[in-house]
């Protein structure tokens, strides 16, 4: 296996070992917002995968979610999650994950992201496949909208902003077969990538929540774009990525509802 993925799969196994000892027990809440929170937890991950890194890795940047980032755009750099699906951790909901992914000049080369509940490891490295507990994974094949099991999430600041997720999430109710909303981007791109979602949306994220995902997409054989059909960019904010067969369907549904507000 790859240095850098086996070194990631450890990472991400540590911020686990974490994750699990205090799973359900009383630890320190704290507000970012109104809803939007951070756990001692994800401080604890966070600290513990930084410190790896930095042992390992001296000269590599590093961006995550719950430290202040500063972007050296020709250094090598990992971008952390260490606890994507922090509201459900808080409340003591299974489906949460750390997320590792690697860049180098700006390509994203590999990723890992596991779910210490229910020890689900996914990795991937660019141009070698994904893999899901060493076997390796592939997207599905429904090819009919109407068929498809989707996922995504709402933005922290929906109450807000008008551009929050709602209008679309309304438009593919009456598409697709059902739509699944469960607080783990990263996750959500894995059971993409694994054929157990077939397509996957959403806007107002950040680098570390789609960066590992998105590879795990398109190494499973899958599309990843923007919401125009445009090259996809961990920088930018919006995600639309599917098994490819339902893609553009997808695509005219938001961008048939992005018509309709013009002309409104």
């Amino acid at each position: 296996m790859d240095e850098i993925v086996e070194f990631a799969i450890r990472c991400a196994r540590e911020s686990g070992n974490i994750q699990r000892r205090y799973f359900g027990k009383k630890i320190g809440i704290h507000h970012k917002g109104v809803i939007d929170l951070v756990t001692d937890v994800d401080l604890a991950c966070q600290e513990k995968i930084i410190g790896l890194i930095k042992d390992a890795f001296p000269d590599d940047d590093i961006i995550s979610e719950e430290k202040k980032n500063y972007y050296v755009g020709d250094k090598n750099r990992w971008i952390i999650d260490p606890l994507d699906g922090t509201t459900n951790y808080a409340h003591g909901y299974p489906f949460f994950c750390t997320s590792i992914a690697y860049e180098e000049k700006g390509i994203i080369t590999a990723g890992v992201v596991y779910n210490p509940i229910f020890r689900e490891l996914f990795y991937c490295k660019k141009g070698q496949g994904a893999f899901y507990n060493r076997k390796r994974i592939r997207v599905s094949s429904i090819s009919d909208l109407k068929k498809a099991l989707l996922s995504t999430g709402f933005p922290y600041d929906l109450p807000t902003s008008e551009r929050n997720n709602i209008d679309n999430f309304i438009a593919f109710l009456y598409k697709a077969q059902a739509i699944r909303r469960d607080g783990s981007a990263a996750l959500n791109l894995c059971y993409l990538a694994c054929g157990r979602f077939d397509g996957f949306w959403e806007l107002k994220l950040n680098p570390w929540d789609m960066a590992a995902g998105f590879l795990m997409v398109e190494e499973a054989g899958g599309i990843v774009t923007d919401f125009e059909g445009n090259a996809f960019s961990i920088y930018r904010d919006e995600i639309i990525a599917s098994n490819g067969l339902i893609h553009k369907d997808m695509l005219d549904v938001l961008q048939g509802l992005n018509r309709h507000k013009n002309r409104g």
